[in-house]
């Protein structure tokens, strides 16, 4: 059993403590909003802290879950939870918070003398319960290997890709690619409809063609009806397109498609499209309203 420390308990947060739970480890869970830790904890029968040094104080492996990479930077460079970490620990940042972030608590947490894995994820809340999840990992091999018991109670792969922050970068990079399918998705089904095919089987076409990629079996659902719930929200797409420019600029990169992607879904966010799912693109390109969804 390994004491395993829950920085963030959202949808992800909570799907991961709670397939940790069902590993064996002892989990304490920490959230930016009290009350949704310890209602979690209650179901869950583990322990909620009050502040993010407490809930580290006798961890072993901290995953840190909170979607915006500031944050992140907050909760994790904060001084008294730096103060509280053990010096066996290994902290482990589970989100899409970007090259810079990365950098800058791999810098802090080296003079620290804390081990750090810079460690993503490609997959849902599904996937997390599933335990179908990848984890993009960077950072030292000892690091890596001591965050495992943890990563391998809700993944089916750690792929150790090098130094801290070689996992943002891959992130990014396969994130790139499927908002770059998403979009292309939602126009040509936008053409198909629009031409007067049925939705159904326009999909349909799509996914048994050449482009059938498995995204498009797991969007299904979101696609074509509006009962299925957000998963992914179309503000963390644009959170995800500046990070990928930022980093696509300081490596010298002009990415075009990603520049058509960012555009579109910048006009669908200002037409009032953020808070649903990404898939909802669709919906904006064809003037349809924004849908309320179960968890939008």
């Amino acid at each position: 059993m390994t004491n395993v420390t829950v920085l963030g308990t959202g949808r992800m947060g909570s799907a991961m403590a709670e397939r940790l739970i069902d590993a064996g480890h002892d989990v304490v869970l920490w959230n930016r909003t009290g009350e949704r830790a310890s209602s979690l904890a209650d179901r869950l029968g583990c322990r909620a802290a009050d502040t993010p040094a407490e809930a580290v104080r006798e961890a072993q492996i901290v995953l840190c879950v909170l979607a915006l990479g500031e944050h992140t930077e907050q909760v994790l460079l904060e001084p008294t939870l730096l103060a509280a970490l053990p010096a066996e620990v290994v902290v482990c940042d589970m989100a899409t918070s970007g090259a810079a972030t990365t950098a800058r608590l791999t810098d802090a947490y080296r003079v620290a003398g804390v081990e750090f894995v810079d460690s993503p994820v490609a997959g849902s809340v599904a996937s997390v319960q599933s335990r179908s999840l990848v984890v993009l990992a960077g950072g030292s091999d000892e690091a890596v290997e001591r965050a495992r018991p943890a990563f391998e109670a809700f993944s089916e792969n750690v792929v150790h890709l090098g130094e801290a922050g070689r996992g943002q970068a891959m992130k990014l990079a396969s994130v790139l690619v499927v908002h770059s399918l998403n979009s292309a998705v939602a126009e040509g089904m936008a053409l198909a409809t629009r031409s007067g095919i049925d939705p159904e089987m326009a999909y349909r076409v799509l996914r048994s063609s050449s482009v059938g990629a498995p995204y498009l079996a797991y969007k299904e659902r979101v696609f074509l009806s509006e009962d299925a719930p957000v998963a992914m929200s179309l503000d963390l797409t644009g959170k995800d397109l500046r990070l990928i420019d930022g980093l696509a600029s300081d490596l010298g990169l002009k990415l075009r498609a990603l520049d058509g992607v960012t555009a579109e879904v910048a006009a669908a966010r200002e037409a009032g499209f953020g808070e649903t799912d990404m898939a909802d693109l669709l919906r904006f390109l064809v003037g349809q309203r924004p849908p309320i969804r179960p968890g939008g």
